[in-house]
């Protein structure tokens, strides 16, 4: 069962979630989701783990920061939540809103990251940043970036709005009773809605970032692209040209909620992932 807790970072509390021991792998949700998006994949990963799973800044438990909501500062709270638990390095794993700041954490700090997970979202700043299918650019990518809007229209009605995502991304199947009240409670609230899509707009300043951090490296970690509906390959198709070392896969009759909608499969690509890494040697759970 994991331990949640909070823990001070790069001038904002995070709440984390940590469960079992061994090499670290630290998971990063989305929208409009908390840790809890791993539940199902965590025990699996905790039986050769330590796994730490944090509410993203203004998200979940953490604390509702003023800013700082771009993939950069995202990616250097990482770095101090590892340094916090006294880990020198983890895999890393992010879906949607957690994979720019995986990936520029990983460009970044090469040697704090053994092995790299991207899941079903594309990175802003690269080439193919627009490649989706027909159904072209989420619509509300532009509704979240104006600013204050869509709290004000959203106030009072987060319910239904978060169901939408959780049905939309499961594919019709929906998530369980419990799980989709936590992610309701999550966003409920004029500051928990802002400090949700101010993860939206600073899209522009995290595209800026990769370009700059991107313009003159590769990344070096392996790396591992999955995909469903419906990013499918393209985040792939991004990260191909930069990338030494990555495999690609696409989760097929999968939504975009990956590890709430086809766990089994999910961890059917990690386990060989994550064991293959080299410098998997148990490590003790930090104290806590």
């Amino acid at each position: 069962m994991a331990e949640v807790r909070r823990i001070a970072v790069e001038g904002v509390e995070l709440n984390v979630a940590t469960a079992g021991r061994g090499p670290a792998v630290v998971l990063l949700h989305g929208f409009p989701h908390t840790w809890e998006l791993w539940t199902d994949v965590m025990a699996d990963l905790a039986r050769r783990h330590l796994v730490i799973a944090p509410d993203l800044r203004g998200l979940g438990g953490s604390g509702r920061a003023a800013d700082g909501y771009d993939a950069g500062t995202l990616a250097e709270d990482v770095a101090g939540l590892l340094t916090a638990l006294g880990v020198p390095s983890a895999a890393v794993v992010g879906i949607d809103a957690g994979v720019a700041p995986a990936f520029l954490f990983a460009l970044r700090h090469p040697g704090r990251v053994r092995r790299l997970v991207l899941m079903e979202a594309l990175l802003g700043g690269l080439p193919g940043a627009g490649d989706l299918p027909a159904e072209g650019r989420p619509w509300w990518f532009g509704f979240h970036a104006v600013p204050g809007l869509a709290e004000r229209l959203l106030q009072g009605r987060e319910a239904a709005y978060v169901d939408w995502f959780l049905d939309t991304g499961t594919l019709g199947a929906g998530v369980r009773p419990a799980l989709r009240d936590a992610f309701v409670r999550a966003y409920t609230g004029r500051e928990a809605l802002r400090c949700a899509f101010s993860h939206y707009r600073a899209l522009p300043q995290s595209a800026a970032q990769i370009r700059q951090e991107t313009a003159g490296a590769r990344l070096l970690v392996p790396a591992m692209a999955v995909g469903a509906h419906p990013v499918g390959a393209a985040l792939e198709r991004q990260l191909r040209p930069l990338a030494d070392e990555l495999t690609g896969h696409v989760i097929e009759d999968c939504g975009h909620i990956i590890p709430l909608h086809r766990p089994d499969a999910l961890l059917g690509l990690l386990r060989p992932f994550l064991a293959a890494d080299p410098q998997s040697a148990p490590r003790p759970a930090p104290p806590g």
